[in-house]
């Protein structure tokens, strides 16, 4: 697609739209906002639309969706710019798009209370487990055998395995909107100035981390809220290593499942980092966009474990010449037994459609807005990460090195990508935070750490009232 002419189109759409694509704070009030033909207070008098090649879920004319996003590393402007494109494309329908960073605090209430939005993106720190809603959710399998604005099939028009992150059990019910790949993000200027090189494996840390030293500088550093993207970093890593038997250990929440040798070798090593003051210490009353500028601002650490949203999210606070690039998460040493190149690469930013909401067909309306190439090309091009969607990111990644670094990862992997669930899907990050915490702040043992991680798995595990989803 024509850049320019897609910015161009944009902007005309939302010139037209500007009275009727309505952007509200979260404190704004929603619940309140019924749409036209709604008439109840929950999603049992839903309005309706007559069902067209261009209207695919019958999304009732003059009627309101009520969107709520994470407001993250990728903010919400994407989705607004959606809202502003649907609302040229059907005459009438408003997208109230409303920001959060406390998706299950805020949104949780108004599942029970029978009157949850028409669209979430479902993402962040603060996420609902999807185990507690799944019943309550669209599948959605029908948004991609929709055709996009362009007239093609979504299905045809997506990356291959985008459907995988978001199945439980036999249920598509979330779609995940980002292409992420997980890695060690790092300076490239920064490197090559001192000469140093790009690590392979968790044995080269402990020497990075002393010439890292001697320059003045950390190997890590981490901020109180992101603290457990170390422990994405150490069971990733420990994957890549050991395969599907550490994986699924995991997943499926079994008993030792955090005592797996190459997890607690990893972990020793870590231990062994931080004890040699590699690791910035004070972490934990750091709030972690601000450690993350330590990093990719001031230069103070060497490397940063994140998904591949960083270069968005720290795009205000990153120095000139920073030339970010990232490789993949480590495996413990040159005996992997999964194949070089193996990464945790997936879709990310998980958006769901509450089937009790006032307007479902409109929150899967905006879905298939935010999935045609105009919407994923303004996606593409603004946050420097490739949509799900195919054919909107040029070979020179819009300038960025990062986007380019994530494209050469992808293709060094092909097929050799996993993903990891049993986080998001229990909601176990609020309570994992505090342990990591206290480990990264040198004041947990690695003996410890494992037994705290292992509690919340078994607590779970052996709770009658959560349901259990396998993995494979």
């Amino acid at each position: 697609m024509d850049i320019d002419k897609a910015r161009v189109s944009r902007r005309n759409l939302l010139r037209g739209a500007i009275a009727t694509a309505v952007i509200l704070p979260f404190g704004a009030s929603l619940a309140s906002c019924a749409a036209p033909g709604g008439g109840g207070t929950t999603g049992g008098e839903q309005p309706q639309g007559d069902v067209t090649a261009d209207n695919p879920f019958g999304v009732a004319a003059n009627s309101t969706i009520d969107a709520v996003i994470f407001d993250g590393g990728y903010g919400v402007d994407y989705v607004e710019n959606a809202a502003g494109i649907l609302a040229g494309v059907h005459n009438g329908v408003t997208a109230e798009v409303s920001s959060s960073t406390k998706i299950a605090q805020e949104l949780q209430p108004r599942f029970v209370g029978g009157t949850p939005p028409d669209l979430i993106d479902n993402s962040g720190a603060n996420s609902i487990g999807f185990n507690t809603i799944l019943d309550q959710l669209e599948d959605l399998s029908d948004v991609f055998e929709a055709v996009n604005l362009e007239g093609e099939k979504i299905a045809d028009t997506l990356y291959g395995g985008v459907t995988a992150p978001g199945t439980f059990g036999d249920k598509f019910a979330a779609i995940n909107y980002v292409m992420t790949t997980y890695g060690l993000w790092y300076s490239q200027s920064l490197f090559a100035d001192n000469g140093w090189e790009v690590p392979t494996s968790w044995q080269d840390l402990p020497a990075l981390g002393a010439k890292a030293k001697e320059a003045g500088k950390y190997l890590f550093l981490w901020g109180q809220e992101a603290a457990t993207y170390y422990q994405t970093l150490v069971y990733d890593s420990a994957i890549i290593q050991g395969g599907d038997e550490v994986r699924l250990a995991l997943e499926n929440l079994e008993e030792g499942c955090w005592s797996h040798p190459v997890i607690q070798d990893i972990l020793t090593i870590f231990h062994e980092l931080i004890e040699s003051g590699y690791v910035k210490p004070g972490g934990s009353g750091t709030q972690f966009t601000q450690a993350q500028a330590q990093w990719s601002n001031g230069q103070e650490a060497l490397l940063y474990p994140s998904g591949s949203w960083i270069e968005n999210e720290m795009k205000d606070q990153t120095a000139d010449g920073f030339e970010m690039a990232g490789i993949a998460e480590l495996p413990l040493d040159g005996s992997q037994t999964t194949p070089k190149g193996t990464m945790r690469a997936e879709a990310g930013e998980p958006f769901i459609v509450p089937s009790n909401a006032k307007n479902p067909a409109g929150g899967k309306e905006l879905l298939r807005v935010m999935l045609s190439k105009e919407a994923a090309t303004y996606f593409a091009q603004e946050k420097l990460s490739p949509p799900i969607v195919k054919g909107v990111v040029p070979a020179d990644g819009f300038g960025s090195t990062a986007l380019v670094s994530q494209t050469q990862m992808l293709e060094a992997a092909g097929e050799n990508v996993f993903t990891v669930k049993f986080v998001n899907l229990y909601g176990m990050n609020s309570d994992q935070l505090p342990i990591w915490n206290s480990f990264l702040d040198g004041k947990m043992s690695v003996e410890e750490l494992t037994k705290e991680l292992q509690a919340i798995t078994d607590r779970i595990r052996e709770d009658d009232s959560i349901e259990k989803i396998p993995a494979t």
